[in-house]
């Protein structure tokens, strides 16, 4: 795909950055209008003794299972004792099926869960990014990410607490944000992106080093928060710090970017992919500006967007992190104010 510079609506702008091929006239357009979404009030359920800190992510696994990480660090001091386990999953109904996390003997624990994912055989990957801006009194950064089985038993360990050497470690990761699996090279992506700017590639079973790019090594990332492998082994990373989505081949190479401008400093933070076959629409959640960009993937254009910021059930607060099912349902995360999982169903 090539591209060029193209106004798509005020307060928006797209900037692709390719061989230009012809006019914005001339780019792919949509032949199929991108879906709308109306928000499911009231899922998903939260037992009544429980309370949920700050929601950082949000996954959706082979069995439309939904899987939410939060920060029971960041509820108040006066309602810890009625704190959530960090690791929830839910049925479709929204009612909670299993809970889990924390600390154990075996690994460590993210000081401050960030990311969560699901991969198709069922293992559950964990990140954080403790010690972003700087590490509190008596802790470590969150330099490793965590695999589980999806009953919480632990798996493997890549990286290790406080012990990151910088963006050239290969052993270990510095305060990563999300992470991604592509099962068709059992390979672990992850969006290194609070201490280094980088996306790092692991072999997904057994942890090894594989590659890495950013920070010096191609187009340089700012704050990356998001890092998603399309069937068609397109990478897209959300380069949070620059306001930008930039995409690449598997092996790094940079293929292009898009800058996205709104009324706050746009953040975009999360992505999804529908779920035909050829993912034709890609969805980014801008934490900032508290909506939900839908793209086509072929153009790259803004076709459509949803959101606004409230507290009301449908409106969003710093959403951090977006999934979709089998149906093409969207589920979003979100921290600071609301703290809280949302589902959007697909009309």
């Amino acid at each position: 795909m090539a591209y060029e510079v193209s106004r798509v609506r005020a307060g928006l702008v797209l900037v692709v950055i390719g061989a230009v091929i012809g006019s914005a006239a001339g780019l792919a357009q949509p032949s199929a209008e991108p879906p709308e979404f109306e928000i499911d009030v009231g899922w998903p359920t939260i037992p009544p003794e429980w309370v949920l800190g700050e929601v950082t992510s949000i996954a959706v696994d082979a069995d439309d299972h939904v899987w939410v990480l939060h920060r029971p660090r960041s509820i108040p001091d006066d309602e810890q004792a009625r704190a959530a386990p960090p690791v929830l999953e839910f049925d479709q109904n929204g009612d909670l099926l299993t809970s889990w996390g924390g600390p154990g003997d075996s690994y460590d624990w993210p000081e401050r869960e960030h990311g969560i994912w699901v991969d198709e055989s069922g293992f559950v990957w964990i990140s954080g990014n403790g010690g972003w801006p700087r590490p509190a009194p008596g802790t470590q950064n969150d330099d490793f990410v965590l695999k589980f089985t999806a009953s919480g038993e632990f798996v493997l360990q890549i990286g290790a607490a406080g012990a990151s050497a910088g963006n050239d470690d290969t052993d270990n990761l510095h305060q990563p944000a999300d992470q991604f699996v592509d099962e068709s090279a059992d390979e672990l992506y992850v969006a290194d992106g609070y201490g280094n700017q980088r996306v790092i590639v692991f072999d997904a079973t057994t942890g090894e080093f594989k590659r890495t790019w950013g920070s010096g090594r191609g187009p340089a990332f700012g704050l990356v928060h998001a890092v998603k492998v399309s069937n068609d082994g397109i990478v897209y990373a959300a380069d949070r710090g620059n306001q930008r989505i930039q995409w690449f081949g598997t092996e790094g190479n940079f293929l292009g970017e898009l800058v996205i401008e709104g009324d706050a400093a746009p953040a975009p933070a999360g992505f999804a992919f529908s779920p035909d076959t050829d993912q034709r629409w890609l969805y980014v959640v801008e934490s900032s500006n508290a909506r939900v960009l839908i793209l086509d993937r072929e153009s790259m254009t803004i076709v459509r967007e949803f959101g606004m910021r409230s507290a009301e059930p449908g409106g969003m607060d710093i959403a951090h992190h977006i999934a979709t099912d089998s149906a093409g349902n969207l589920y979003t995360a979100e921290i600071v104010n609301n703290r809280r999982a949302q589902r959007f169903l697909v009309r």
